[in-house]
């Protein structure tokens, strides 16, 4: 990426974050009030993940589980479920972008813990912002294999440009509007064992 198109970029992400910021205001008071409604709160997930550069940052989503359960299904809620599956629970993720942590289109941050496990290849996907949507997200995305994901990730880096982007984006609309069943919560950890 060249460093004018990374900074035109920025800043397109950031107008356009605060355009929509305000637009889907009436959105993130009505989730607000529902969780405080369901008793369930905190309402923001926060959690260490790996930006630009190996730069760590707090990402923001909704949150989706509750605290309490000893089990996964005991901690599933249906807002949470709602949340997930319209991929609405990813909106707090315009602060990031209006911080600069991160873009609208990017490999997608992965947690903290997960710096060490990565090879000098995968590392270079931290050489541009990470985002909220990507090109591993919009071929398989929780159904590929980690070595899968990172292959687009890579590709990313080494070809982004305003079509590529365009077309993440775009794919990404289409993907969200096809309502497809949420597995997120199946996807498996990244560790030492799936590493190649």
């Amino acid at each position: 990426m060249t460093s004018r198109y990374r900074k035109i970029k920025q800043a397109g992400d950031r107008l356009i974050a605060v355009i929509l910021f305000i637009v889907l205001l009436p959105v993130f008071i009505l989730i607000v009030a529902l969780y405080f409604f369901l008793a369930t709160t905190p309402v923001i997930f926060k959690q260490r993940r790996i930006g630009i550069n190996n730069t760590i940052f707090t990402l923001y989503k909704f949150r989706t589980l509750r605290n309490t359960g000893s089990t996964l299904q005991e901690r599933t809620f249906w807002l949470g479920n709602f949340l997930r599956f319209t991929s609405l629970d990813e909106l707090p993720q315009l602060i990031n972008i209006l911080k600069g942590d991160m873009s609208f289109i990017g490999p997608r941050p992965l947690p903290e813990e997960y710096l060490p496990l990565f090879s000098d290849v995968q590392r270079r996907r931290h050489e541009v912002l990470p985002g909220i949507t990507g090109l591993a997200q919009i071929n398989g995305r929780h159904t590929l294999a980690w070595k899968d994901k990172f292959a687009f990730d890579i590709y990313y880096v080494e070809h982004v440009s305003f079509v590529l982007d365009f077309t993440i984006l775009v794919r990404t609309i289409v993907l969200i509007l096809s309502f497809k069943k949420d597995i997120s919560l199946e996807e498996k950890p990244f560790t030492r064992d799936n590493h190649a």
